[in-house]
């Protein structure tokens, strides 16, 4: 187990090592000056070049790189251009919005998906499969905005049990929190929990038509024992996945829904980011949530090893 854990962890270094170099040169090659947006079209060039220093986007683009890298191994982000605050401290409010609604919407996803998989897997063929198939199918045709506008509609105008957006603060209180984070938490889980419980079906279906299920009905297992003692364990290598990999899309995709509902959070924030020519505060966003995506998938595979002691023994 520990070989097979430092060998994802170098694997985790060297996607961050690569990410980090895609993400600047990408935004490197940006038309735009940071500057000059800043300063507007008549801005004299002596004024330009003394912001641009002060900025720090004078120097070569090896010398700009490393100075960004060097400063986020130390926790510094560096200084937004925009706001002229620390990078690390807007990243440090915004982020308990956008962790809490991520971990909020994977939570009902999962709550709502298992059950309706496996009471679809277990009901196979009948009325009941093809009716959580159908609800499913619509789940992942409809985007979420279209979701979150109509609870906005039905839950915030109409019936008043939410407000329509905004947030207001932790230090206001949990329970007025969570509830400002419901409908967009809701809004985010149910297309999730559409895709995670049409995966859970399929995975439980697959092994349910194992020789091993079928040795353990011989012995005398019911089918929902079988399912439950054996099936579901060997099922979850690529629900995990789907997790994983939907804790992620949480997490940085939640752009439309934060805007739908004004959360001020680090969706909305790059946003904003990207509209000002912020680039500082962009790199450093997008590369948060990529080392997010990277951590998630290493604690994913750390999990199939805990789950698939197979995958143990060929490490």
């Amino acid at each position: 187990m520990l070989r097979y854990t430092l060998s994802r962890l170098l694997s985790l270094g060297v996607s961050l090592a690569v990410a980090s170099v895609v993400i600047f040169l990408a935004i490197e090659v940006l038309p735009g000056d940071p500057a000059a947006y800043m300063l507007g079209l008549n801005a004299q060039p002596d004024t330009l070049a003394a912001l641009r220093d002060e900025l720090g986007l004078n120097g070569t683009l090896w010398e700009r790189y490393a100075d960004w890298v060097g400063g986020m191994l130390r926790g510094d982000f560096g200084t937004s251009y925009t706001y002229r605050s620390s990078v690390s401290e807007m990243i440090g409010e915004r982020l308990w919005v956008s962790l809490p609604l991520a971990l909020y919407a994977l939570t009902l996803s999962t709550v709502i998906a298992f059950p309706a998989g496996i009471w679809a897997a277990a009901r196979r063929g009948k009325a009941a499969d093809v009716t959580v198939m159908g609800v499913t199918q619509l789940g992942v045709a409809i985007p979420n905005f279209w979701f979150a506008m109509l609870m906005v509609l039905v839950f915030a105008i109409n019936l008043r049990w939410f407000s329509a957006g905004g947030f207001p603060g932790w230090d206001k209180g949990v329970w007025l929190s969570l509830k400002a984070l419901t409908l967009p938490a809701v809004a985010l889980a149910l297309p999730q929990a559409s895709i995670l419980a049409r995966v859970m079906r399929s995975a439980l279906l697959d092994t349910l038509s194992e020789d091993f299920i079928r040795t353990a009905r011989a012995k005398g297992l019911t089918k929902g024992q079988a399912l439950r003692r054996h099936a579901l364990r060997n099922a979850l290598i690529p629900v995990l996945t789907i997790i994983g990999m939907q804790f992620s899309f949480l997490m940085a995709g939640g752009i439309i829904i934060e805007n739908v509902f004004f959360l001020p959070g680090l969706g909305r924030m790059i946003f904003q980011a990207i509209s000002a020519r912020d680039l500082i505060v962009v790199e450093s966003v997008v590369m948060l949530l990529v080392f997010a995506v990277v951590l998630v998938n290493f604690m994913v595979e750390l999990a199939y090893a805990l789950v698939d002691p197979r995958l143990r023994a060929r490490a």
